[in-house]
């Protein structure tokens, strides 16, 4: 497996990883009561941490197809570089600290890496031409 196919599988695990993040934080504000019940009442309007994780979890499901794309693209296309390998890690690596500064409200360190992982996905479809 090349190394861009690497960090996309990487990042799927990460994905999973920010959903129970995510949850469990909820989880704190809303109960189990609320989160294994119907959920005919809307959710509760999260505060704090989990509210930050919600919107980080929001934030990679935006990037994520375009990432999942541009990857399988360069790889489909036999055009996957070192360019992409570097891409791909950029990506990844950026999205795995941006948990932590969205977490904790690092300003302007969330904003610092998550430039970094969009300049890594830009980098896989520059890959792409």
């Amino acid at each position: 497996m090349t190394t861009a196919l690497t960090y996309l599988g990487w990042t799927l695990v990460l994905t999973i990883f920010q959903v129970i993040l995510a949850s469990a934080t909820k989880r704190r504000q809303d109960g189990m009561d609320w989160a294994a019940g119907v959920r005919d009442k809307p959710a509760p309007d999260y505060q704090g941490i989990a509210a930050r994780m919600v919107r980080a979890q929001a934030n990679l499901y935006e990037n994520l197809p375009v990432f999942i794309g541009a990857v399988l693209l360069a790889h489909v296309s036999g055009r996957e570089s070192a360019l992409t390998a570097w891409g791909a890690g950029l990506f990844f690596w950026g999205r795995v600290a941006y948990i932590p500064a969205y977490a904790y409200g690092l300003v302007p360190w969330r904003t610092v890496v998550w430039a970094v992982a969009l300049i890594g996905l830009v980098l896989v479809l520059i890959s792409l031409v």
